[in-house]
């Protein structure tokens, strides 16, 4: 599976319009703060699960079982080394004190979610979604556990409740067991769910769009930490994920989807996490928009580097 450079550019440009959307509804006040808190809510329990919980085929087959699971180790590992390499350069000697839980985050937990399923789906079809829904348990799990230990420093039953109860998992889970065990479920439910899961791809770009509409560019680029972060993150994730998965051989699918993945900017969930566990919720989301921005650039680079 290899990357045309022209499909990838055209896709890359229907995402760049629809956010162009959502920066504009931002701009001119259509979408308000608090209607986007509730649209990135309805997206991380219901329109997104429901993407998820379709993207297994309805007949069982080894390849795309080997798919998934291969996205699942990948995953596994590649959240272990970032996590380790996170800690290595994001230290409290040159990061000023109260980021570097931050850069840490930035640089382990990219935006696989929102602008992550979209960009795969459109990119590698379903080969690349099954390898995606494989990943993204890995994903999801060291998010809400390790991600809310970088601002909490303790571990509670909330934040292994977090873990179990998560609607995306729960539908990855689901899905990955109906298809092992080749049970159908009715056209009626399945088309249901696949309507609501369609919505998935433009709501999660029109919110990152209006997260754009809401940033204050004159200071962001001022920062020149944040900026440094931003650089690695986006280019030393891809770098190391790929070379890893290569050496270790690793389906083409996976490497490619995985690669990918690690390219893109760092998750919109920082600014989030910041605010509801205590960080610096200002800069966070200052980082997350440099790094969306500098992405622009960044993950065309990277595709044309290590992918095509």
């Amino acid at each position: 599976m290899q990357i045309e450079l022209s499909v990838f550019y055209a896709r890359l440009g229907s995402i760049a319009l629809i956010m162009t959307l959502g920066f504009l509804l931002g701009k001119f006040k259509i979408i308000s703060e608090h209607t986007n808190k509730q649209i990135t809510n309805l997206l991380l329990t219901v329109f997104m699960p429901a993407s998820l919980f379709m993207a297994f085929p309805s007949e069982y087959n080894q390849d795309s079982a080997n798919l998934f699971f291969s996205g699942l180790l990948a995953g596994t590992l590649i959240m272990f080394v970032l996590i380790i390499l996170a800690k290595l350069i994001f230290n409290k000697k040159w990061m000023k004190k109260e980021l570097s839980d931050e850069a840490q985050f930035a640089m382990i937990f990219n935006n696989a979610t929102f602008l992550g399923y979209p960009i795969v789906a459109n990119t590698f079809g379903a080969s690349g979604i099954l390898a995606y829904c494989g990943f993204i348990i890995a994903f999801n799990i060291a998010l809400f556990s390790y991600g809310i230990w970088l601002f909490e420093q303790k571990i509670s039953i909330k934040l292994l409740l977090n873990i179990i109860f998560n609607p995306n998992i729960i539908a990855v889970i689901l899905g990955m067991i109906l298809f092992l065990i080749g049970i159908k479920l009715p056209s009626f439910l399945t088309d249901a769910v696949g309507y609501i899961g369609g919505a998935t791809t433009p709501l999660s770009i029109i919110c990152i769009g209006f997260m754009l509409s809401q940033a204050k560019l004159k200071n962001v680029f001022k920062k020149w930490r944040l900026m440094l972060t931003a650089l690695i993150q986006l280019t030393l994730g891809p770098l190391v994920t790929w070379g890893i998965l290569t050496l270790l051989q690793f389906p083409i699918e996976v490497i490619e989807v995985c690669t990918l993945i690690q390219a893109l900017p760092t998750a919109t969930s920082l600014g989030l996490f910041a605010v509801k566990y205590g960080g610096n919720a200002a800069e966070s989301s200052e980082l997350v928009t440099i790094s969306t921005i500098f992405s622009v650039a960044t993950l065309p680079l990277m595709v044309l580097l290590l992918l095509v």
